[in-house]
């Protein structure tokens, strides 16, 4: 599951953090969703529920834009599946 984990936090750096069209607080609760879930003193369903947490409450940011709003669903899905 850890290889699952790697490619969200893959996308959310390259489509999210590194995309300067992004506002600065969706990007800063990117990187802090990235950091909860490179934490490896915690179980892997523990750092995805934590990550899930800090991205839903930026996904419905009014100033988030459309192609960044689907990616944030996109790796909440994802996430849902980490056990």
């Amino acid at each position: 599951m850890s290889g699952l984990i790697e490619q969200i936090v893959q996308v959310l750096k390259d489509q999210v953090v590194q995309d300067t069209v992004v506002p600065r607080n969706i990007r800063r609760a990117a990187e802090g969703a990235i950091d909860v879930l490179l934490d490896e003193g915690k179980e892997p369903a523990v750092r995805a529920a934590d990550a899930i947490a800090i991205l839903e409450e930026i996904s419905e940011d009014p100033n988030m834009p459309m192609h960044t709003r689907t990616i944030i669903w996109e790796v909440l899905g994802a996430l849902e599946q980490v056990k």
